[in-house]
């Protein structure tokens, strides 16, 4: 077993740039571009417009010479936000933490999106913000394709590889910390479908498949997700369940 805060986050399709008070952790294919990226972040929210994903803090960024990606930046829910909202405690920064971790999982085969760096703005001693990039997929989340297709032989399918993705992330060791149907993101590609996983913060990866008891919390934290943001069954009835192994 390996805790994420030790696996070995440097790789060389990765370089690390200092700019003033942030660390960055780019991809090599992105590195020269880490002046345009910063500027980019500083213009985050500035038109008021609302990120994706369940914290809303999702945004696409178009630079020139690079990939569109998505810049995900850290913040926190529940009570925490209120006071703290997207500032940071420690010294090993989670950010980096999950750039090392994901690099890690796709190598292994976990179907992942690509991450494409991670950068921290220094506040002060041991307190930051964070961004995590990843290249842009086209695609939804696993719960908007569910309040937008009707097709019940597509979303049969669709839940089916959802299925698949989530078994590949277990058998290759990797324990999500937050399994939900904003996490599972639905791709298409002709007439198929792929669901990749995203935002492993705080997830975990071991060195060997995940035991029983380990697999069904997974699929335990998908159920809760699933039951509070349908209550009433109507886009996941007991059939979708089924498929995706939650009862």
């Amino acid at each position: 077993m390996r805790p994420a805060s030790q696996i070995e986050w440097r790789d060389p399709n990765f370089t690390r740039i200092k700019i003033a008070r942030r660390d960055l952790i780019l991809h090599r294919d992105i590195a020269a571009l880490a002046p345009e990226i910063l500027r980019s972040l500083s213009a985050l929210g500035s038109t008021g417009e609302s990120g994706a994903g369940n914290r809303q803090s999702a945004f696409r960024i178009n630079i020139g010479g690079a990939p569109e990606m998505f810049v995900r930046r850290s913040r926190r829910g529940g009570i925490a936000a209120l006071l703290l909202n997207d500032i940071y405690l420690g010294t090993i920064p989670r950010p980096l933490t999950e750039l090392a971790l994901t690099v890690d999982a796709m190598n292994r085969g976990v179907p992942v999106v690509e991450p494409m760096g991670a950068i921290v703005e220094w506040i002060g001693p041991a307190i930051y913000r964070g961004f995590f990039l990843t290249r842009a997929m086209p695609g939804m989340t696993l719960w908007k394709f569910l309040q937008t297709d009707d097709d019940p032989v597509v979303r049969s399918h669709v839940l089916e590889r959802a299925r698949a993705a989530i078994e590949t992330m277990h058998a290759k060791g990797l324990s999500h910390a937050d399994l939900n149907l904003h996490n599972l993101l639905v791709t298409q590609a002709g007439d198929s479908f792929t669901v990749m996983i995203l935002d492993l913060d705080k997830s975990r990866l071991y060195d060997s498949p995940l035991s029983p008891a380990m697999r069904r919390a997974n699929l335990a934290r998908l159920a809760r997700s699933a039951r509070k943001l349908d209550p009433a069954g109507k886009y996941l009835d007991s059939d979708a369940f089924a498929i995706l192994k939650l009862e």
